[in-house]
């Protein structure tokens, strides 16, 4: 899926990005938690496999808030305060032609959607609350929250080490903390959203959001979901936020990420999509049409033999980074990587022979070639993988290519009829664990 077009709501002098994704009969908007980027959060498969899937059955409006993201910055010393956060919303709302709307609220994205919900009725239609909190500084009515001295040496340390992606990742995203892409990921997802002076300010203003007093105000249909194990939110906290809203259902959620596109998504998923439609979605995986591209680095052991473990390692690094760079280019979704190689997912076979095309024509200046293979078929989602025998197709395709090579099966070869693209056949192969003969080509 291509990112989606960046467009702009003016909220009084400010411009805050927002983007429109999906035409399901229910307006849903995402309303983000501390800090965003709107064109960024598409680079990560599980985060834009969880807006892809919320998008299928909805409208789906997702936006950066004032001062982070792809909107105008503001001045550290004028934060916005929740009022301003509420104006904000209701601007994109109006920008997006959205009267009325379902609102998803994550963490401090919670506080906005309850505050419009308390105080805008008519323009929430329900509302879902994913590890959201309603004060964000210790009291004795609410006990769970931290202290101000913690809340203020907690901003004191993201600006000394917001470009350390690891504490970041371990702290909100435990399970995926040993994922080396993810934390690449977040650490270009923080740089990108805001700067660390920024980051700081903005963790300072949260600690001044109390909505205690408006939730026994909201009428709109309440879902609340919490892990139970969430050490920035805690589970409490949404019993808590629970018993105050008069029509609220509260979900128990196993784990300890706050993230809700980190750990185990497909719960979430599906209690969301039967609040929004009424229909709980089949616990069976998501079965997509989609072609899929693996590559490997030729020759890897004996080069990683002839230049030792350090410059093996910053080689490996370079060639991901150009990987990386060349699936944003051609809207590839990277699924996992191996090391040395990666599997990815594309919308459309043309665009993953290019994208192979590029990677093979880049890191030739790095002294290394790489193989590719491509298939094109059905093949189901679990979590943030893909299975199936098209998958399993793809990966015997690309055993079968040569150095500095792209085989693709004769699937895509028809696919792509048309495209401008050129293919010498590679004859039949009898591929290990697959039924029938298989025709392989070669890109010319």
């Amino acid at each position: 899926m291509a990112v989606p077009v960046t467009r702009y709501a003016k909220s009084g002098e400010v411009n805050i990005a927002y983007q429109v994704v999906g035409e399901g009969p229910s307006d849903l908007v995402y309303v983000p938690g501390w800090v965003t980027n709107v064109e960024v959060m598409w680079e990560e498969p599980g985060l834009a496999r969880f807006l892809r899937r919320l998008a299928s059955f909805s409208r789906l409006i997702t936006f950066d808030k004032r001062g982070v993201g792809l909107s105008d910055p503001v001045p550290i010393g004028e934060l916005p305060t929740l009022e301003t956060r509420v104006e904000d919303l209701v601007a994109v709302m109006d920008a997006a032609n959205s009267e009325r709307a379902i609102h998803f609220g994550h963490s401090e994205g919670g506080s906005t959607a309850i505050a419009n919900a308390a105080r805008h009725p008519e323009r929430v239609d329900r509302l879902i609350l994913f590890g959201a909190y309603a004060k964000r500084v210790w009291s004795e009515d609410y006990p769970w929250a931290p202290t101000l001295e913690e809340r203020e040496a907690e901003s004191a340390a993201f600006e000394k080490s917001w470009d350390d992606p690891v504490r970041i990742a371990e702290f909100y995203a435990p399970s995926r903390a040993e994922d080396a892409a993810f934390v690449e990921w977040i650490g270009r997802w923080l740089r990108l959203s805001a700067s660390p002076r920024a980051a700081a300010a903005l963790n300072d203003a949260s600690s001044q959001i109390d909505v205690t007093g408006m939730l026994g105000d909201i009428r709109a249909p309440t879902l609340l979901l919490y892990r139970r194990e969430d050490r920035d939110v805690k589970i409490e906290e949404g019993r808590y936020v629970a018993s105050r809203i008069p029509d609220s259902r509260f979900v128990e959620l196993h784990g300890a990420d706050h993230y809700f596109y980190a750990g185990d998504t497909e719960p979430i998923l599906r209690e969301i999509e039967e609040f929004v439609t009424g229909h709980r979605a089949s616990a069976n995986p998501e079965r997509v049409l989609a072609t899929v591209l693996f590559t490997d680095i030729v020759r890897s052991t004996d080069t990683a033999a002839s230049l030792g473990d350090q410059k093996w390692r910053d080689l490996v690094e370079r060639h991901n980074n150009v990987v990386r760079l060349e699936l944003v280019r051609w809207r590839g979704n990277e699924v996992n990587t191996t090391g040395d190689g990666f599997l990815a997912t594309f919308d459309t076979p043309a665009d993953a022979i290019r994208c192979a095309r590029a990677i093979s024509d880049e890191v030739v200046k790095l002294g290394i070639e790489v193989r590719s293979g491509i298939h094109t078929g059905e093949m189901e989602i679990v979590g943030n993988d893909v299975a199936g025998l098209a998958v399993h197709i793809g990966a015997r395709v690309a055993q079968a290519a040569r150095g500095g090579e792209i085989l693709v099966s004769r699937t895509v070869k028809d696919l792509v009829v048309g495209s401008g693209l050129s293919f010498t056949s590679r004859g039949t192969y009898k591929l290990k664990g697959v039924p029938g003969q298989w025709e392989m080509f070669a890109v010319q």
